[in-house]
């Protein structure tokens, strides 16, 4: 299988092996099956879509595109979870580091989603992503916005 998704978590689980995620390529097949055609991948990495550290159980995966990002966790015997951020709803982004591990959490218009068990060393890499990624996305819709209304 042809798994884009799988093969950028996995680079980004050896490169920050610190980071706790189990079942990375369940997680990414649930991403891959729910990017739209014209979609682009633009970053992947994984983590805890948790708050607290010592709560390893809830691995997933989050997927930045050109339209949003994706966090997709396959659960155990069947079903999966998947929420989508677009544009529009993103509203902050915070990094905490602590001891041995970070996390980042996405404030929404409509929840707070909290990444964490990330290797600390992986928060700049993934703190530029997002920001980068909200900055570019959030811009551009901000344009095609104006020349809407013009």
């Amino acid at each position: 299988m042809n798994n884009k998704v799988y093969s950028l978590a996995l680079r980004f689980k050896r490169k920050y092996f610190g980071t706790i995620a189990f079942r990375i390529k369940g997680h990414s097949e649930i991403v891959f099956k729910h990017l739209n055609p014209d979609e682009q991948l633009l970053y992947v990495f994984c983590g805890q879509k948790n708050f607290a550290n010592h709560e390893i159980f809830s691995s997933c995966v989050v997927a930045l595109t050109t339209k949003r990002i994706i966090i997709a966790t396959k659960r155990v015997v069947w079903g999966y979870f998947l929420t989508t951020v677009t544009p529009d709803l993103f509203n902050d982004l915070k990094v905490q580091s602590g001891l041995f591990f970070g996390r980042v959490i996405i404030d929404t218009a409509k929840e707070v989603i909290v990444i964490s068990n990330l290797a600390k060393s992986s928060l700049r890499e993934v703190e530029t992503a997002i920001s980068t990624y909200m900055y570019k996305v959030k811009g551009k819709a901000g344009k095609d916005k104006k020349e809407e209304d013009n």
